[in-house]
C-alpha cells in the first residue's frame, strides 16, 4: 500500500514537473520567435546594404574612370592649346620682324624718290624704285592683315588656355570692342550680335548690355562666327526686357 502512494506521489511529481516546464516552454517560444524573426529582419536588411554598397563601389569605380578619361582628355586639350599658342607667338614675332624690314625697305624707297630731282637717277631707275615702294606697300598691308588675323586666333587660344588654367578666370576682350544686338529670342533668353571674331569676339566672353547709358543685362558669348556672334542672357543679370539696338561692351576689358 506504501509503495502503491508511493509510486502515485511520484507520477503526479512528475506530471507536476512536466507541466512546469511545458508552461515554462511555452512561455519563452514567442520571445524564441521574435528573436528568430529579428535576426532574419536584419540579416535580410545587412544583405540589402551589402548590395547598394556593392552598387555604390562599382559606380564610384565607374565615375573614378570617367572622371580619369575626362582628365586625360583635358590634359591632352590643354596641351594642343599651349603648343598653338607657342607657334602663333613664334609666328607673330617673325611677322613683326619681317614688318620692320619691310617698312624699312619701303622708307628707304620713298627717301630715293624723294631726292630724284637732286639725284642722277634714270627713268628707269625711278620706275623701278617705284614698282619696288608698290611690292613693299602690298606686302606690309598683307603682314599687317596675317599678323590681325593671327592675333585674334592667338586671344582665342589663350583664352582656351584660361579655362583649362582656372574654370572662373575671366576672359578678356578688346577694350574698343563695341557692338548691337541685332536679333532678341526672349524665349530662349539669346541674342545675336553685329560682332564677330573679325571684330575681336571671344567665345565664353562676357559683355554688358546697356541703352541709353543704363545696365540692362550681361550676355555670355557662346558661338562666333566672323562678323557676328550669339550669346546668352545670364542669369541673375537680367535688368530689363533686351531690345533690338542695345549696345554691348565689354564686361572684362583688356588692359
Amino acid at each position: 500500500m506504501l509503495l502503491r502512494i508511493s509510486l502515485i506521489l511520484a507520477i503526479v511529481a512528475a506530471l507536476a514537473a512536466g507541466t512546469i516546464s511545458y508552461i515554462a516552454v511555452t512561455d519563452k517560444i514567442p520571445a524564441l520567435a521574435k528573436q528568430r524573426d529579428d535576426e532574419k529582419s536584419a540579416k535580410v536588411t545587412e544583405q540589402g546594404a551589402h548590395k547598394k554598397t556593392k552598387t555604390e563601389l562599382t559606380n564610384t569605380k565607374s565615375d573614378l574612370a570617367k572622371v580619369r578619361t575626362e582628365l586625360a582628355d583635358a590634359k591632352s586639350e590643354r596641351d594642343k592649346a599651349n603648343a598653338r599658342a607657342e607657334a602663333q607667338s613664334k609666328r607673330a614675332d617673325e611677322l613683326s620682324d619681317k614688318l620692320a624690314k619691310i617698312t624699312q625697305e619701303r622708307d628707304d624707297v620713298q627717301n630715293q624718290l624723294a631726292s630724284y630731282k637732286t639725284s642722277n637717277l634714270t627713268p628707269e631707275q625711278v620706275l623701278k624704285l617705284a614698282k619696288t615702294l608698290k611690292d613693299t606697300e602690298v606686302q606690309i598691308a598683307a603682314i599687317t592683315e596675317e599678323k590681325a588675323v593671327l592675333a585674334r586666333q592667338l586671344n582665342s587660344t589663350k583664352a582656351q588656355l584660361a579655362k583649362f588654367i582656372g574654370p572662373d578666370t575671366e576672359i578678356k576682350l578688346r577694350a574698343d570692342l563695341k557692338g548691337k544686338i541685332i536679333v532678341v529670342d526672349p524665349k530662349w533668353e539669346f541674342v545675336v550680335l553685329n560682332v564677330g571674331e573679325e571684330q575681336g569676339a571671344i567665345q565664353d566672353g562676357e559683355l554688358l548690355v546697356s541703352r541709353e547709358g543704363k545696365l540692362v543685362a550681361k550676355v555670355i558669348i557662346r558661338n562666333v562666327q566672323k562678323n557676328r556672334s550669339i550669346a546668352n542672357i545670364i542669369p541673375g543679370w537680367k535688368l530689363g526686357e533686351v531690345i533690338e539696338g542695345d549696345e554691348v561692351t565689354p564686361a572684362h576689358p583688356a588692359t
